[in-house]
């Protein structure tokens, strides 16, 4: 997997280009939009990783005119821009995802690794800010959707609400009530059958052969989500 990273800041540039090396991928580095732009037009990259203020040429700069001109690699976007606003403009411009300065280095991977596995797929899907990634799940909240190992998994809304909050409280034991409290806030809550079939059927599309399971049974108490959680029977 080829990677061109675009970053005037070569503090910044020069150690995660030797980080993503180590992960494995093939890192091209620029230090300015101009000479950004010709690697991203000359070359053909897996995804691109860009500043948005660049000296020559902004990353949005470059980002709407690799899309002009047909150009679909996933694009990722750095930057100290954190407004709402700044984050629209970003993603009308092409952008496919969007981590604000200063990140988390373990959540840029996993940003990598979701749109490297997303732009493999046959179908592209629109990225939103509403995402969550744990392990190699990642989760489309405002779309319902999941991905993993290249799968993409259709979730009704029940199933992706009860996902998100398996993802947002990885690691921690949630209890039936627990559960029921946050898929069904206002509304009546069904009987306590009702979360063991749903969890279920989200197992079935989640958990697929060999996959990691992400789902642990505590036994008498609720459950736990993530890769590292042993089931307790």
């Amino acid at each position: 997997m080829r990677i061109l990273l675009v970053d005037d800041e070569a503090e910044l540039t020069d150690p995660l280009s030797r980080v993503l090396t180590r992960e494995g991928y093939t890192v091209d580095a620029a230090y300015d939009g101009m000479n950004g732009n010709q690697l991203a037009t000359a070359s053909s990259y897996d995804l691109l990783i860009l500043d948005w203020m660049l000296p020559g040429k902004t990353g949005l700069e470059i980002c709407q005119e690799l899309r002009q001109h047909g150009k679909t690699t996933p694009v990722l976007f750095l930057t100290a821009k954190d407004t709402l606003d700044d984050r629209v403009q970003g993603l009308d411009a092409g952008a496919d995802d969007y981590l604000v300065k200063p990140f988390e280095l373990r959540e840029l991977l996993a940003r990598v690794r979701a749109l490297l596995r997303r732009g493999g797929s046959p179908q592209n899907y629109e990225t939103t800010s509403g995402r969550l990634v744990v392990a190699d799940l990642e989760l489309d909240c405002d779309n319902q959707v999941a991905y993993r190992q290249g799968r993409i998994i259709e979730l009704s809304q029940k199933e992706s609400q009860l996902l998100q909050c398996f993802m947002e409280h990885t690691g921690q034991l949630l209890t039936h009530a627990q559960i029921m409290e946050h898929l069904w806030q206002d509304e009546e809550q069904p009987s306590s059958n009702v979360i063991a079939a749903l969890i279920r059927l989200l197992r079935r599309k989640i958990e697929v052969g060999k996959e990691t399971i992400l789902i642990h049974t505590v036994y008498g108490k609720g459950y736990r989500f993530g890769a590292g959680s042993v089931e307790l029977m």
